[in-house]
Protein backbone atom coordinates (compact mmCIF):
# COMPACT_ATOMS: atom_id res chain seq x y z
CA UNK A 1 0.00 0.00 0.00
CA UNK A 2 2.89 2.25 0.80
CA UNK A 3 4.37 1.96 -2.61
CA UNK A 4 0.69 2.84 -4.07
CA UNK A 5 0.49 5.95 -2.08
CA UNK A 6 4.08 7.01 -2.87
CA UNK A 7 3.73 6.33 -7.20
CA UNK A 8 0.32 8.04 -6.78
CA UNK A 9 1.61 11.56 -4.82
CA UNK A 10 4.22 10.79 -7.19
CA UNK A 11 2.25 11.37 -10.45
CA UNK A 12 -0.70 13.86 -8.94
CA UNK A 13 2.26 16.61 -7.92
CA UNK A 14 3.49 16.23 -12.07
CA UNK A 15 0.03 15.95 -13.14
CA UNK A 16 -1.17 19.15 -10.63
CA UNK A 17 2.28 20.63 -12.21
CA UNK A 18 1.77 19.79 -16.02
CA UNK A 19 -2.08 20.57 -15.77
CA UNK A 20 -0.92 24.19 -14.19
CA UNK A 21 1.94 24.61 -16.91
CA UNK A 22 -1.22 24.21 -19.46
CA UNK A 23 -3.86 26.23 -17.97
CA UNK A 24 -1.85 29.37 -17.21
CA UNK A 25 1.24 29.13 -19.46
CA UNK A 26 0.40 27.72 -22.68
CA UNK A 27 -3.48 28.44 -22.87
CA UNK A 28 -3.02 32.22 -22.87
CA UNK A 29 0.31 32.53 -25.09
CA UNK A 30 -1.86 30.24 -27.37
CA UNK A 31 -5.29 31.61 -27.25
CA UNK A 32 -5.00 35.12 -25.70
CA UNK A 33 -1.10 36.90 -26.64
CA UNK A 34 -1.64 34.91 -30.03
CA UNK A 35 2.67 35.23 -30.01
CA UNK A 36 4.02 32.53 -32.04
CA UNK A 37 7.49 32.77 -30.88
CA UNK A 38 6.38 31.84 -27.24
CA UNK A 39 3.72 29.50 -28.59
CA UNK A 40 7.17 27.52 -30.35
CA UNK A 41 9.40 27.71 -26.74
CA UNK A 42 5.62 25.90 -24.82
CA UNK A 43 4.50 23.87 -27.78
CA UNK A 44 5.70 20.95 -25.40
CA UNK A 45 3.12 21.05 -22.59
CA UNK A 46 0.19 19.98 -23.58
CA UNK A 47 2.74 17.05 -25.72
CA UNK A 48 3.87 16.34 -22.03
CA UNK A 49 0.63 15.91 -20.44
CA UNK A 50 -1.08 14.19 -22.68
CA UNK A 51 1.84 11.20 -22.08
CA UNK A 52 1.67 11.63 -18.01
CA UNK A 53 -2.14 11.86 -17.32
CA UNK A 54 -2.87 8.34 -18.44
CA UNK A 55 -0.23 7.30 -16.25
CA UNK A 56 -2.18 9.52 -13.25
CA UNK A 57 -5.07 7.83 -14.13
CA UNK A 58 -3.17 3.91 -14.15
CA UNK A 59 -1.57 4.84 -10.20
CA UNK A 60 -4.64 6.69 -8.99
CA UNK A 61 -6.73 3.28 -10.20
CA UNK A 62 -3.93 1.01 -8.27
CA UNK A 63 -3.79 3.32 -5.27
CA UNK A 64 -7.90 2.95 -4.84
CA UNK A 65 -8.13 -0.31 -5.78
CA UNK A 66 -5.63 -1.75 -3.14
CA UNK A 67 -7.78 1.20 -0.63
CA UNK A 68 -10.94 -1.04 -1.48
CA UNK A 69 -12.26 2.31 -2.84
CA UNK A 70 -15.61 2.04 -4.37
CA UNK A 71 -16.05 3.24 -8.43
CA UNK A 72 -17.11 6.52 -7.75
CA UNK A 73 -14.51 7.47 -4.96
CA UNK A 74 -12.19 6.17 -7.61
CA UNK A 75 -13.76 7.83 -10.21
CA UNK A 76 -13.34 11.54 -8.45
CA UNK A 77 -10.03 10.67 -8.00
CA UNK A 78 -9.06 10.17 -11.52
CA UNK A 79 -11.12 13.11 -12.44
CA UNK A 80 -9.18 15.87 -9.94
CA UNK A 81 -6.47 14.97 -12.52
CA UNK A 82 -8.28 17.31 -14.91
CA UNK A 83 -8.41 20.60 -12.67
CA UNK A 84 -5.43 22.63 -12.23
CA UNK A 85 -5.14 22.27 -8.63
CA UNK A 86 -8.00 19.22 -7.44
CA UNK A 87 -4.81 16.50 -7.96
CA UNK A 88 -2.97 18.50 -5.67
CA UNK A 89 -5.45 18.67 -3.05
CA UNK A 90 -6.51 14.97 -3.85
CA UNK A 91 -2.55 13.60 -3.33
CA UNK A 92 -2.94 16.16 0.39
CA UNK A 93 -6.22 14.23 1.32
CA UNK A 94 -4.78 10.84 0.45
CA UNK A 95 -1.32 11.00 2.19
CA UNK A 96 -2.93 12.87 5.41
CA UNK A 97 -5.64 9.95 5.15
CA UNK A 98 -3.35 6.81 4.55
CA UNK A 99 0.33 7.63 5.57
Amino acid sequence: MKSAIFRFRVMALIAGVMSLLLWFVYMPIKYIFDAPDLHSAVVWIPMVHGYLYPIYILTAIQFATKARWPMMKMLGLILAGTLPIASLLAERRVVRRYS
